[in-house]
């Protein structure tokens, strides 16, 4: 199953996990991706041993970079160069998260290679945006998408330490954000035959995700309270826990709609007539009291016995607070479409899926991700370059996996 990429030729210039996260995403889709990789590798790979051990596989390289091919390449020599450009001539589209001096430096920044290749797309993924005196300042995503963006702040309840993000929260996101981008230049591109430089960041990208707080900061001049669940305005929206200690969360968004529901579920029908409870501002006000009378009624029960109850209310909205372990016990987890079988050259390894499905073009991964330089004789034969192999090796130019 091809997907609905098949046919569109992409050339990645990526490391660690933005860049390369829409460059898999693309390949999931059906496009073919080759990865251009410095000699010592995308530095993505070395979580193999980052997390504490040497390990035998590295599943979050594979995440990203599964259904590509390798090539090892020099890009500071001009033999490496001229393969890259040979590759890029070729291609439909061109996705990076180098910093833009670094590119600048190897003439492969966006305005020289756009007009070396009008047709093509050109997708840059950067830390804090294409202008400004940031532009080219190194970024990670717990800096630009965490911190600097106002994510981290508006989940720290005062006097609390940050929590910390979870890895590649923002470079997934990004990554989803320039798969987009090049989707929609690419179709822009058939209509008119112009390729363009599309562009995100993880800051952007940081600031959509809390466009919320934001658009009321710009439109109403306020900014909204940070949650803490001792006093949420709100009570019917918060989480709670079951006398087993399973933590839960209702979602009683619309007060009016919900109130009702929740009242008959803990058995509090009275609360509504009740002139503390009865309406939106009763309960803001009441907000404290409400919420500790919710936690003692809800760690008088085990969870199993409040999903039963849960259940006979439809108009009540909830979820479970879920571990990663949780996940796997989830028949909706396998439901959803969120495992995708990678074949692995034996049989297959279970990968979690990029987030989107196409009914009448179905996905499926290829293969697992390429050693460093897997392909890089294959890639080097189809651009005409099989005599020159051995030589380029000798000086460095590539490289290929090292012999077992």
């Amino acid at each position: 199953m091809p997907g609905p990429l098949d046919g569109v030729k992409v050339v990645e210039l990526g490391v660690w996990i933005a860049g390369p996260a829409c460059g898999g995403i693309l390949a999931d889709w059906g496009a073919e991706v080759v990865k251009i990789e410095p000699l010592g590798g995308d530095p993505c790979r070395s979580f193999r041993s980052m997390l504490g051990a040497e390990m035998p596989n590295n599943p979050i390289f594979e995440m990203d970079n599964r259904s590509k091919r390798s090539i090892a390449l020099d890009l500071t020599s001009d033999d490496g160069r001229s393969i890259a450009e040979q590759l890029i001539a070729d291609a439909d589209v061109l996705v990076t998260n180098v910093r833009l001096g670094g590119l600048e430096r190897l003439g492969l920044d966006p305005d020289s290679v756009s007009a070396r290749h009008p047709k093509l797309i050109y997708a840059a993924v950067t830390g804090f945006g294409m202008e400004g005196e940031d532009a080219d300042r190194a970024a990670f995503d717990i800096a630009a998408f965490w911190a600097r963006s106002g994510i981290a702040h508006l989940l720290t309840p005062p006097g609390s330490d940050p929590p910390f993000q979870r890895g590649g929260m923002g470079d997934h996101n990004t990554g989803l954000a320039a798969a987009a981008a090049v989707c929609a230049a690419l179709y822009h591109r058939e209509k008119t035959g112009e390729g363009q430089v599309v562009s995100t960041s993880l800051l952007r990208e940081g600031l959509y995700t809390i466009s919320f707080d934001l658009s009321v900061l710009l439109g109403w001049g306020l900014t909204l309270e940070i949650g803490q669940r001792e006093q949420m305005g709100n009570p019917t929206t918060n989480n709670y826990s079951s006398g087993d200690g399973k933590r839960f969360w209702i979602v009683g968004l619309e007060g009016d709609r919900h109130w009702p529901p929740l009242t008959r579920v803990v058995g509090r029908p009275e609360w509504q007539e009740d002139e503390r409870y009865a309406d939106t501002r009763s309960r803001r006000q009441n907000a404290r009291e409400l919420i500790a009378e919710l936690d003692e009624i809800f760690a008088s029960k085990t969870m199993d016995a409040w999903i039963e109850i849960f259940a006979t209310e439809p108009d009540h909205f909830w979820a479970p607070v879920q571990s990663p372990d949780d996940l796997l016990a989830d028949p909706q987890f396998y439901a959803s479409g969120a495992l995708v079988e990678v074949p692995d050259g034996e049989t297959t390894t279970n990968m979690i899926a990029t987030p989107a499905d196409f009914g009448a073009t179905p996905w499926s991964p290829r293969s697992m991700a390429p050693e460093l330089g897997e392909h890089t004789r294959q890639i080097l034969t189809e651009l005409g370059r099989a005599d020159q192999i051995e030589s380029l090796l000798a000086k460095g130019t590539v490289g290929e996996p090292a012999a077992n």
